[in-house]
């Protein structure tokens, strides 16, 4: 058996080359087809639970009022969330100091509450300690009044 030359070498490969891109020997096949079809995934739950503060200054005394701002924080990392109607009712930490007589309302602002965010001004109301003329309301004297937010 002869040994190849470099020359013989370059001519067989420039050979076999030729071959596979003339498409000696080599074959292919297709399918041609037409479909159609759907995917689906489940979005995040979304629009999660925000916190409600409702915010005031002290020092109520009968017949008095004071400003109410409630804010919202979100702390989900996904997505943003919407406050729709606000609720608001009063408790009152002692005995014989009645919630009833405290009026609070809550307007609503139908704010959108960003992912992530704190502090989001959602509404404003009016907190009143209701002055009666025919109950000693002495029990209301140091009480701390707190108004419970919701949102629906």
């Amino acid at each position: 058996m002869r040994k190849m030359t470099k020359k013989n070498r370059v001519l067989a490969a420039a050979g076999a080359l030729a071959l596979v891109a003339g498409g000696g020997g080599a074959a292919y096949a297709y399918w041609t087809t037409t479909g159609t079809g759907s995917g689906q995934a489940t979005n995040s739950a979304g629009g999660g639970t925000v916190t409600l503060h409702a915010n005031f200054a002290g020092g109520l005394t009968p017949g008095d009022s004071r400003a109410v701002t409630y804010t919202a924080d979100n702390a989900d990392l996904n997505s943003s969330t919407k406050v729709g109607e606000l609720t608001a009712t009063v408790t009152t930490d002692k005995a014989g100091c009645l919630p009833s007589w405290f009026g609070v309302t809550a307007v609503t602002s139908n704010t959108t509450v960003a992912k992530t965010s704190t502090g989001t001004s959602v509404g404003s109301g009016t907190l009143t300690f209701n002055d009666s003329a025919t109950v000693d309301q002495d029990a209301c004297k140091g009480a701390v009044v707190t108004i419970n937010v919701g949102s629906v």
